[in-house]
C-alpha cells in the first residue's frame, strides 16, 4: 500500500490532474520531503504504526497526502500533541513535521521542552527561512539582510540574529539523535532521505528523540527560479546553517512503555485509595442526563470552591468505577479571579476532557453565570447560586434553570467555604447523578486527615439536597 493516498481530495474532489497535485509552489522543498518521508515510513514497514502530526504553515494540509493516523497541531504545539500521542499508544511512530515559524517561533518552548524529555519522538523541521504560508514575514530563521515583509529593509541587529535549531537542540540531553540536511541538489538530497529514515528508525527502535533540520528552498517568498533558489540555499543560508550531523548517540533502545490503563481499580490505587475499601451505591452509569459520556462546567471567583467542587465530583465518579477527567482554569489571581473547571464523567473512558458545551454548568457568581450559560446544551441543567446572583441575565431556552443560595446555606452554617459543598448537594437532588451515599462515601475517603471537617461538610451537602429538592417539588 502505498503511503501517499491514490488521490488527494483537497483539490477538486480528488478527481483529474489537480487530484494527484499537492498545494505547494513549484520548486517548493516540502515536496521533497514529502517524498523522502513517505519512502521511509514505507521501507521500514511502519505504516499502520505511524502518527503524522501536521503544524499550522505551508504543509498544513500534510494530512490529504499521507495515508498514516494525522493529527491537525495548533500553531506551535505539534510537539505537546505528539507527547500525548507517544504516551497514550507507546507503539506509534510519532513524527512531527513542521515549519521554522511553527517550531522556532511560536512553538519554541513546546518544542525544547520535548527535546529535553527525550520521548522516541521524531521532528522533521522544515527551515525556508521565512513565514511562507502566511506572506513572507520575517522568521527566526530569516537570514541578517534579507528582506520580508515585515523587514522590508532586511533583517537588522535590532531584529536579532538568526536562529540555529539544530545546534540548540544538540547541546541538550535528552536528544539522541541531530542533524541538518538540504535539499539543493542530487547529492544533499540523497543525505536528506538518510537522515529522516535514521531519525524514524532511531524511534522504531526505542532510542529517543531525534531531530532532522532541512534547508528548503521557497521560490515564491525569495522571488528567484527554482534553480536559483536552490543556489540561493547553498551560497547563503548554509554558511549560517552548516550542514552535517550535530548529534548522534549509540545507546541502547528503552521505550518498553505499556499502554495507559483506565481501569478504576488502578487510577484509585494512583490517588491513594484502596479499591477494596471503597463502597459502591450506584446501580449504573446516569446515562439519562446524557449518555454514556456527561460534562459539567464549575465556575466562579477564585476562592469559591469551585476546583474543589470538581475533584470531588470527578472522585465520585471514580469511586463509583466509572472514568471521570477534571481540567482546571485559573485567573491570575489565587482569590478573587475567575476560574472555573471541565469536568467529564464517562461509563467507559472520557476521550475529550474539555467540556465547550456542558450537560450542566454550576455557576457561583454572576459573570460565571453570564459568560458560561449560552454554553449548555439544550435540554442541560443550569444550577446558579442565587445569594450572590439576584438578578438572572437571558437564560437561554429550553435549559433547567435552578437557583440555589449556596453561600447563604453555608453562612448559615457558620463556615462560607463550605458553599461549594451545598452545590454538590443541590447537584445530586437536582439530577440524581449518583446516590448521596456515593458523595458522602468520597468524602470521608477525601477528609480521612480532616476528621474535624467531616460532619460539616456532610451538614453542607444535606442542606444543598434540601434545597434543591423543595424548590423542585
Amino acid at each position: 500500500m502505498s503511503v501517499f493516498y491514490d488521490r488527494f481530495d483537497r483539490h477538486a474532489q480528488g478527481e483529474g490532474l489537480k487530484g494527484h497535485s499537492t498545494h505547494y509552489c513549484p520548486g517548493c522543498g516540502h515536496g521533497v520531503v514529502h517524498r523522502d518521508l513517505a519512502e521511509a515510513i514505507e521501507s521500514l514497514g511502519i505504516q499502520d504504526r505511524t502518527v503524522l502530526v501536521s503544524p499550522v504553515g505551508c504543509s498544513v494540509f500534510a494530512y490529504y497526502y499521507f495515508d498514516v493516523g494525522n493529527t491537525q497541531a495548533a500553531h506551535g504545539r505539534a510537539p505537546a500533541v505528539a507527547i500525548g500521542h507517544k504516551l497514550a499508544n507507546p507503539d506509534s511512530i510519532v513524527i512531527c513535521y513542521q515549519g521554522d515559524g511553527d517550531l522556532a517561533s511560536i512553538g519554541l518552548a513546546e518544542t525544547i521542552s520535548t527535546a529535553q524529555m527525550g520521548l522516541p519522538i521524531t521532528v522533521v523541521f522544515i527551515n525556508n527561512a521565512i513565514y511562507g504560508m502566511t506572506g513572507g514575514q520575517l522568521a527566526p530563521t530569516s537570514l541578517m539582510g534579507q528582506k520580508t515583509v515585515t523587514s522590508p529593509d532586511g533583517r537588522s541587529q535590532m531584529m536579532g540574529q538568526p536562529l540555529r535549531v539544530a545546534e540548540i537542540i544538540a547541546q541538550l540531553d535528552g536528544p539522541v539523535y541531530v542533524e541538518r540536511v538540504a535539499l539543493y541538489d542530487p547529492k544533499q538530497r540523497t543525505r536528506a532521505r538518510k537522515a529522516i529514515e535514521k531519525a524514524i528508525r532511531i524511534q522504531k527502535e526505542g532510542r529517543g528523540y531525534a531531530f532532522v533540520e532541512v534547508l528548503a528552498e521557497c521560490p515564491t517568498h525569495l522571488k528567484l527560479s527554482p534553480e536559483e533558489t536552490e543556489e540561493w540555499v547553498k551560497r547563503e543560508m548554509e554558511p549560517i546553517y552548516p550542514l552535517g550531523v550535530k548529534k548522534d548517540l549509540t545507546v541502547e533502545p528503552w521505550w518498553d512503555r505499556q499502554p495507559p490503563n483506565f481501569e478504576p481499580e488502578k487510577v484509585l490505587a494512583l490517588i491513594g485509595a484502596d479499591p477494596d475499601e471503597v463502597p459502591r451505591h450506584a446501580k449504573g452509569f446516569p446515562t439519562y442526563l446524557g449518555g454514556t459520556d456527561i460534562s459539567f462546567k464549575l465556575a466562579g471567583a477564585g476562592g469559591d470552591g469551585a476546583q474543589t467542587a470538581a475533584l470531588l465530583l470527578a472522585r465520585a465518579a471514580i469511586d463509583e468505577g466509572f472514568d471521570a477527567t477534571h481540567i482546571p482554569s485559573y485567573g491570575p489571581e489565587s482569590r478573587g479571579g475567575t476560574s472555573y473547571a471541565d469536568v467529564h464523567l464517562a461509563q467507559h473512558e472520557v476521550l475529550n476532557p474539555a467540556a465547550p458545551n456542558p450537560h450542566v454548568l454550576i455557576a457561583f457568581n454572576s459573570p460565571s453565570l453570564a459568560k458560561f450559560a449560552s454554553t449548555v446544551r439544550e435540554g442541560g441543567l443550569i444550577l446558579y447560586d442565587s445569594t450572590v446572583i439576584e438578578q438572572l441575565p437571558p437564560m437561554p431556552p429550553g435549559r433547567r434553570v435552578i437557583g440555589a443560595p449556596f453561600t447563604a446555606i453555608a453562612s448559615n452554617l457558620q463556615r462560607p467555604m463550605v458553599k461549594n459543598i451545598v452545590a454538590l448537594g443541590a447537584l445530586q437532588a437536582a439530577t440524581g447523578l449518583f446516590p448521596p451515599e456515593t458523595f458522602l462515601a468520597t468524602m470521608k475517603v477525601i477528609l480521612k486527615e480532616k476528621p474535624a471537617l467531616l460532619s460539616l461538610n456532610e451538614a453542607a451537602f444535606a442542606a444543598g439536597i434540601r434545597h434543591a429538592t423543595e424548590v423542585s417539588a
